[in-house]
């Protein structure tokens, strides 16, 4: 998989249709996230996980792939797929290259873990302006 970067229109527009379709969709904005910390406390609040969180990588792991923490009757289990569309980024990555990558290890293994497992897929999308204001240019 690659985490490519995409126009946040396109972005956007993948939420939009992913949520028509009947996808749980999360959008994940790393404005302003500094320190790893911030960004477990960021994840943590968009895809809403139970008290039990520990704030750390494996957690993190454990609540993309096991998902039986999720309420009974949430749409998210009967999903078709689920989306999580991770947006302002850039300051972050840059600022804390080694816990970007294992971020993205993170979401890597989680996305292999729904698509080798059989289940409703995972999707990982990033998605951001770049350096000059304009939007990132990205491939599949």
């Amino acid at each position: 998989m690659s985490l490519d970067p995409r126009p946040l229109e396109a972005i956007d527009a993948a939420l939009a249709d992913a949520e028509a379709a009947g996808w749980l969709t999360v959008r994940l904005d790393l404005a302003g996230v500094r320190s790893k910390a911030a960004l477990m406390r960021r994840c943590g609040d968009a895809l809403r996980v139970p008290g039990w969180f520990g704030g750390n990588w494996d957690a993190l792991a454990d609540a993309l792939i096991d998902l039986s923490w999720l309420p009974a009757g949430t749409e998210a289990p009967d999903a078709p797929g689920r989306l999580v569309a991770v947006t302002g980024w850039r300051e972050f990555a840059r600022a804390r290259a080694g816990e970007w990558e294992t971020f993205t290890e993170v979401l890597e293994s989680a996305v292999e873990f729904w698509r080798d497992g059989g289940g409703a897929p995972l999707v990982v999308l990033l998605g951001d302006a770049g350096p000059s204001g304009g939007t990132v240019r990205g491939g599949e």
